[in-house]
């Protein structure tokens, strides 16, 4: 499955809503540790479709949203389960890692 992208208007839709952990990426265009791990997130969406759902929000088009989430540097991923905070990780993370946030 696509990477789902997340805006204020569906965030909590789409979060709340899911009946599988999420994981969201929040980013910018012009930061180059976002561009790093971007295809492992695409490898992610593709390897896990159906048991995890990978989003990104672009921190510079909803500034709000990574604001509530208290994002202070970016890459900043966090995964949700039942709509609420799991776990978070900052920087250019590996696979693993970022596996991990669901586990």
């Amino acid at each position: 499955m696509a990477i789902t992208m997340l805006t204020s208007a569906n965030f909590k839709d789409v979060v709340a809503n899911s009946d599988i952990p999420v994981i969201v990426d929040f980013y910018a265009d012009w930061c180059m540790p976002c561009k790093r791990i971007a295809p492992t997130l695409e490898e992610i969406a593709k390897e896990k479709d159906g048991e995890v759902l990978v989003c990104k929000v672009d921190v510079d088009q909803s500034q709000d949203l990574a604001v509530a989430h208290q994002v202070m540097s970016i890459p900043n991923i966090i995964s949700f389960k039942n709509g609420e905070v799991y776990k978070r990780a900052v920087g250019a993370v590996s696979k693993e890692e970022l596996l991990d946030l669901v586990k």
